[in-house]
This record gives structure tokens, sequence and C-alpha cells, in this order.
């Protein structure tokens, strides 16, 4: 089984520019406030900026940092808003500065660590306009985004993403975090990914869904899609959602379960089978060989109970389940 999952070169990559951006000519040299609180680990250094810059119907917003948490929500009118709170405790927050590259159509923050000072970290709440894009790139920290109206794709190594109320989201992948959607849609393929963290959807619509997990389960909820291809190593994978006629559903794990409970499902054609688990339809009136009575013995007693390829109603759609060790368990709600 191949699993293929974002390259982190690619995403450092992405993210290296953090550190070649400056400040647009001309651009209104942003607010500074300090202040020094709490004792615990010592004394931190806090220091907030704070910006706000126009822009135009249907524009985009990328943010890249390399440690602090990312929260994006959306605001009326036509301003991006940005808060960003520097915090240390052993290095200078001087050392650290938020570049803002600002055109009609785009706003580009970057976090500039300009004499390599990793003992300072970036928090950024950002408002921006609801029509507007978001492509957010983190390295430590958790990316949260709530009611983006434009396109959304999400990208971090070492934090959660989470993600509401977004209609056109195309991609959510964290490499060490969790992903977590809820009422999020798309208007062509999403494309969720985690190495080491779990993948929650609820209330996730869209024409194609691409799923990848290695050591993470897998939890679709509440899901209306045309195809799914989901895959983990050794995660669990639970399909909780609608069929379309001539969909097409994949799921894969070696070592995990699966688990589908199919809701106002017309028809769909089975292909399901593991090595060593077992495999659960009861209740799914099967037909195999063309005889409805066989597949309700073969599910219960054999010949073969490591697989099964039966049609259920007029077999519209097409489900293929596979794994290596787990069991399958197949129901219509």
């Amino acid at each position: 089984m191949t699993i293929r999952f974002p390259s982190l070169v690619l995403l450092s990559a992405a993210l290296a520019g953090v550190n070649a951006v400056a400040n647009s000519p001309g651009e209104k040299p942003p607010r500074h406030s300090t202040s020094y609180q709490g004792r615990s680990r010592g004394t931190e250094q806090t220091d907030r900026v704070s910006r706000r810059v126009k822009l135009s119907p249907n524009g985009s917003v990328s943010v890249s940092n390399i440690s602090g948490d990312i929260v994006v929500t959306t605001a009326s009118g036509d301003e991006v808003s940005i808060e960003a709170v520097k915090h240390t405790r052993h290095g200078q927050a001087a050392d650290v500065s938020i570049d803002v590259n600002e055109a009609p159509s785009r706003v580009d923050i970057r976090t500039n660590y300009m004499r390599g000072n990793t003992d300072v970290s970036v928090d950024y709440t950002i408002a921006v306009p609801a029509s507007a894009s978001v492509d957010v790139h983190s390295v430590s920290g958790d990316v949260k985004v709530t009611g983006a109206q434009g396109l959304v794709r999400l990208e971090a190594v070492s934090g959660n993403i989470t993600v509401s109320g977004t209609p056109r989201l195309e991609k959510a992948k964290s490499v060490s975090g969790d992903v977590t959607l809820t009422d999020a849609a798309g208007e062509g393929d999403i494309s969720l990914g985690s190495i080491s963290g779990t993948i929650h959807a609820k209330g996730l619509k869209s024409r194609g869904v691409d799923v990848s997990s290695v050591s993470g389960d897998v939890t679709l909820a509440s899901v209306a899609c045309e195809r799914l291809d989901a895959k983990s190593m050794s995660g669990d994978l639970a399909y909780e959602g609608t069929l379309s006629r001539s969909g097409r559903y994949n799921l894969n794990s070696h070592s995990g379960s699966v688990r589908l409970v199919l809701a106002n499902a017309s028809g769909f054609e089975l292909d399901a089978s593991t090595f060593s688990g077992s495999i659960d339809s009861d209740g799914l009136p099967l037909t195999i060989g063309g005889d409805v009575d066989r597949g309700r013995e073969e599910r219960r007693h054999g010949p073969n109970t490591h697989r099964i390829h039966g049609t259920f109603g007029d077999g519209s759609a097409v489900i293929t389940v596979r794994t290596f060790s787990g069991d399958i368990a197949i129901q219509k709600r």
C-alpha cells in the first residue's frame, strides 16, 4: 500500500520566504506597545504589533509563522486587521520583525527572525474580509480559521489545525498535529492529512475528499461527497454519511479497523477484504452471485469470512474496503 503525504521539503520551502520579505516602501509604520508580565520560568517580555491594511474584494491573505499560534476570523469592511504579540523569556523581541507586504488584492504577513533568534514566538490574531482567500503556513503552533468564505489552504508542521464555517476549503494538513473540521465544504476536492495526529471532520461536503494518515485515526461524520479516498497505516477509519449515485469510495488501512455507517444509500457494490480481521455486514441484504439468501449465509458462516463482494440495491455506487489486520464493519443507518 502506498501512502503519499505532502513533502516536508516543499512545506519548508514555502515557509522559507519568511526571512526574505521586507515591508513595502511607503507603508505606515506599525504601532508597538511593550509590557512585561508573569514570573513563572522567568520574566516574560511581550511586544504587541498592530496594523490595518485595505484589501480589495475577493483578495487574498497569506500568513507564514515559525513559532506561535495563528487565529484567523472574518469581519465586515475592506480591511485586514493584524494583531501580533511577540513572547520571549530569554531572547530579544526586537530581533523579530512582523513584515507586511501589501498590494490592492493581496496582503502577505511574515515573521522575520533577523538574527536567527529562536527564543521568540509570535501569536497572530487576524481578521479578514469575509470574501478573502486565506493561505497559512506554520512550523510550530496551532492554526484556527473560522468563517472565511474564500479559498482556504492550511499547512502546519507541529501544531493542530481547526477549521469551521469555510465553504471553499481546499487543504488542511499537519505533520504532527490534529486536524479538526466542522461545517466545512469545498468546490472541488478537499485534501486532509496528518502523520501522527487524528483527523476529524463533521458536516463536510465536497465533490471529492482525500484523507491520509499514518498513525492517527480518521473519523468522517455527516459527510456528503462523490469520491472518497481515505488511507491510514495504523489508525482506524470511520465514515458516516451519504453515498452519491455513481460515487466511488475507497478506504484502506494496514493495521486499523474500518467502519462505515451509510445513510440514505439507494445502492452500492461492495468489495471488502481483510487478511486477519473479520467482516461484519449483518443487516445489509447483500446480493452475492445473484442470490440474496446466499449473501446472508456467507456473511454469517463463510465460506470466506475475510472477503465479501456483493451488491446492495441498485449497485450504483462502488465501495472498496481493504485492511490487513483490522476488522471491517458496514451498516445502513
